[in-house]
């Protein structure tokens, strides 16, 4: 029913009418502003509560799982300590149990310590003893970085006919004339590019040791170390084009800006083979001065396949391009578990329910082949994608637009067919991650060394670790690995360069 047209019925004086008038278009203004206002407080609410839960919050999507081990490994200590300390009050004489302790690795050598007895005359009667068995137990010991000299020694022998010398050479190095051996060059660069030591706590490490390395001297290492290593790393690059299916994702990293007396914000890019695949597992990392999705056409080349990102607009350009999308339900599953965390929403529990029933299907497909788990995903996922689907756009119909709810909806929405892909082939990710867990170590790892101190830097520092990444992911032990590719790379043929990669053959 119209007001002021009901109104005019009766006609009112023209002074009334317009007071009228002007109050109700006043109303319906304080109307529109009131939602808009309670929008905003919804959304406000939400973010705080996110931010609030990240600070305080226990639960697994707050914390990354190395953060959560900090957690997990002081709870295990306290534990431990109080039980130590009830144990030294109640039973001071007690002897703790061995029994459930996991058997120590059988690769790793074993010194033996036999105890016996120092007579073999039993101490009750006197009489011989006759050996019946024995106890065995096992403790685990380590010795700290130890450091040793290799000396060459020539010998040199003369001809007296010919007057000729002759002395064998000094095997070829990786840096020629450096004092530093394979061992040593592996270690500096695991130290620094795997646990992310930098270059001064390895100075002192070593100088703890009795053994002076000046900075300067390791810095020389890990730049002429980066120079040889680059073939592989661009023969790595190449294998991994070679894949139908990769995964894409970046973080920021700062690098000094000596010009400005400060730090600026370059990226390191991600990009990983598919789990699914047959292969071995590949990962390369890519250092570039920004975020604009030209790095990653400049990275892929004339590469066509499927892509698993995130939403980041940078690679929108690409799938222009001939490249498909693949979207992550990691994120997609996110915005619901955000929005359940801020305000218990029964739309977000109900929509985390029916993501859940994706994983588990992908869960009891996990150790089939391509084609049983792509018949698997047709014959349980599909019908359920297609009802979360139906389910999303019927809700969406309920929701207010700019509220929590529905950007979490929106979001779903608007990537679905991206989203709802995998499906269609059993080869094909259903997230992405599989490089998140990659470069998570790198993110955690920027608190020790802080910035990268030149773009040379980050792109040799990107080069290194995607060798030892891709060993770790190869189940390799990336010290040992590289030891051994830098004791062989000198004098290695360029045409069988793929025998030095980390890659494992038994896949």
């Amino acid at each position: 029913m119209n007001l002021m047209t009901e109104l005019a019925r009766f006609h009112p004086d023209p002074a009334l009418t317009a007071l009228l008038s002007a109050t109700l278009e006043q109303a319906q203004q304080d109307a529109a502003e009131l939602k808009l206002a309670r929008l905003k407080i919804l959304a406000l609410t939400l973010e705080l509560a996110h931010h609030r839960r990240l600070r305080f919050a226990n639960k697994s999507e707050a914390f990354s799982s190395e953060q959560l081990q900090l957690f997990e490994e002081s709870w295990h200590a306290d534990a431990s300590a109080i039980e130590a300390e009830t144990e030294h009050i109640t039973s001071p004489n007690k002897k703790r149990s061995r029994a459930g302790r996991q058997p120590l690795p059988d690769h790793l050598p074993r010194i033996d310590h036999r105890h016996e007895p120092d007579t073999c005359a039993c101490a009750e009667c006197g009489h011989a003893l006759i050996k019946i068995g024995e106890d065995v137990s096992e403790q685990l010991d380590v010795e700290p970085a130890r450091f040793f000299v290799h000396r060459h020694i020539r010998p040199q022998y003369a001809c007296r006919t010919c007057e000729t010398v002759t002395a064998e050479p000094i095997p070829a190095a990786v840096i020629e004339g450096s004092l530093a051996a394979p061992g040593l060059l592996a270690w500096v660069a695991t130290q620094k590019f795997l646990d992310h030591l930098p270059l001064y706590r390895i100075e002192q490490i070593s100088h703890r040791h009795g053994v002076p390395l000046a900075r300067s001297t390791l810095a020389e290492w890990v730049g002429r170390l980066g120079v040889a290593l680059q073939p592989l790393v661009d023969r790595l690059t190449t294998l991994l084009r070679d894949r139908l299916i990769l995964h894409a994702d970046e973080t920021p990293v700062p690098q000094l800006d000596p010009g400005q007396g400060k730090t600026k914000k370059a990226y390191l890019w991600a990009y990983r083979s598919n789990d699914l695949d047959p292969g071995p597992p590949i990962i390369v990392f890519d250092y570039q001065p920004g975020r604009s999705g030209d790095h990653v056409q400049d990275f892929l080349l004339d590469w066509r396949g499927h892509l698993m990102v995130d939403d980041y607009g940078g690679y929108k350009a690409l799938f222009r391009t001939g490249i498909v999308e693949l979207a992550c339900w990691a994120h997609a599953r996110r915005k619901f578990f955000e929005l359940h965390a801020a305000n218990q929403s029964p739309i977000a529990a109900q929509a985390l329910h029916r993501i859940g029933e994706l994983y588990a299907i992908e869960q009891e497909g996990k150790q089939l082949d391509g084609e049983a788990r792509g018949q698997l995903r047709r014959q349980q996922a599909h019908p359920k994608l297609e009802a979360l689907h139906a389910w999303l756009l019927h809700t969406r119909l309920s929701v207010a637009d700019g509220s929590g709810t529905a950007k979490a909806i929106d979001y779903s929405l608007k990537r679905w067919t991206a989203l709802a892909l995998y499906v269609a082939n059993g080869a094909f990710p259903i997230d992405n991650n599989p490089i998140e867990n990659a470069i998570r170590p790198i993110a955690i790892g920027k608190k020790n060394w802080l910035f990268a101190g030149s773009e040379r830097a980050g792109k040799r520092a990107a080069a290194i670790q995607s060798l030892l990444g891709t060993a770790r992911l190869n189940g390799l032990e990336p010290n040992a690995w590289l030891k051994d590719v830098l004791e062989k790379l000198p004098l290695w043929p360029i045409n069988r360069i793929d025998e030095l990669l980390p890659l494992r053959t038994n896949f």
